[in-house]
């Protein structure tokens, strides 16, 4: 595991004053993933698989729009230009009179340029893998370990399409050392920087927009906030009802658990494609750990001195992975069988 990250807390106990969310609390586990080396040991973002050496790798057989990215590269490819534009940031930093860009830099950049595009079979991504025995999750009785991985294309929707794979880890003996990778990907959003996890349990509640009307009206009123001074909460928010909705109710960034961060769409009913039973959330793929108006959710280790350019141009994004220009890819899953088809939300 990582070093240890602690969430701070909340800028208010919600709960006294609005008893009716008590009920209504869910935990979710922060996972707090931080650059670092991976094992196939370790619970990671991006990191290698505890899989079997005897197991096919899995790959994506349906077609891939040439259309939809201008310019390609293969994994290599954006790993190398990770490395320079890091080089090139660090450089600034340390003069800010140095060369933005050095001729190599240049070459490098329009060599990669003319990455031919490639029609065929896709192997998967690795996204994440989580043991039982760091993070809490929904999982099958006879599982311990969860593996994401991901076609690195858009499909249906303007994001990767997931799959999912649970096992045993005890059942693997032999593990597959060297599993292929895709010839291209879409965007190097879709590349995940090898991370290790700093898992915390943290208490949330609903979005609004899943509370009653009763509810939602309750906090909306100015005066059911007349215990706090103003000023506090303005230090937050401008109004009581962003107050809630993004330092009270959902935590922001890569979790397990917890409740449905919906930002792009109203709530809608999740029911499992098998069972019809509503599915809960299992995995938030996230294209930051926090943003302008998430700020209490910072954690309280997260140091104050700029970040290593290697961590990305926009603060909180240790993944890289960027879906949508910023938003969150969430995972639900059946909580009677999650081994059942699970469903993908850009909620």
């Amino acid at each position: 595991m990582n070093a240890t990250f602690t969430t701070p807390p909340r800028p208010f106990d919600v709960t006294a004053l609005f008893p009716q969310l008590a009920p209504l609390a869910r935990t979710a586990t922060r996972l707090h993933p931080r650059p670092g080396s991976p094992t196939v040991h370790d619970s990671s973002v991006g990191g290698p698989l505890l899989w079997p050496a005897d197991e096919p790798w899995p790959y994506c057989d349906e077609p891939h729009d040439s259309r939809a990215a201008p310019v390609v590269h293969s994994p290599d490819d954006v790993r190398l230009l990770r490395h320079d534009r890091a080089a090139a940031a660090e450089r600034r930093r340390l003069d800010p009179e140095a060369p933005q860009w050095t001729p190599g830099e240049r070459a490098t950049w329009e060599r990669l340029a003319d990455r031919p595009w490639f029609n065929g079979p896709i192997p998967l991504l690795p996204v994440a893998q989580l043991y039982a025995r760091d993070v809490s999750f929904p999982r099958p009785p006879d599982a311990d370990l969860l593996q994401v991985l991901w076609c690195p294309f858009d499909h249906e929707m303007a994001h990767p399409r997931t799959a999912l794979f649970w096992r045993s880890s005890a059942t693997v003996t032999e593990v597959l050392d060297a599993p292929p990778e895709p010839p291209i990907v879409q965007r190097e959003g879709y590349l995940p920087e090898p991370c290790l996890f700093s898992p915390e349990q943290v208490t949330e509640y609903p979005n609004p927009s899943e509370l009653d009307r009763e509810l939602q009206d309750q906090l909306d009123d100015m005066s059911r906030w007349e215990t706090i001074d103003p000023a506090r909460y303005n230090t937050y928010a401008d109004d009581p009802g962003e107050l809630y909705l993004n330092n009270l109710s959902t935590a922001p960034g890569w979790k397990t658990g917890g409740w449905t961060r919906w930002s792009l769409t109203d709530p809608k009913p999740r029911p499992c494609p098998e069972c019809g039973t509503e599915q809960v959330p299992l995995l938030t793929i996230a294209s930051w750990e926090w943003d302008g108006g998430s700020g209490t959710w910072i954690a309280e280790e997260e140091p104050t001195s700029p970040a290593p350019p290697l961590l990305g141009a926009r603060a909180g994004n240790f993944t890289l992975i960027d879906i949508v220009g910023g938003y969150n890819l969430q995972l639900h899953v059946c909580p009677t069988s999650p081994d059942h088809p699970h469903i993908e939300l850009l909620p």
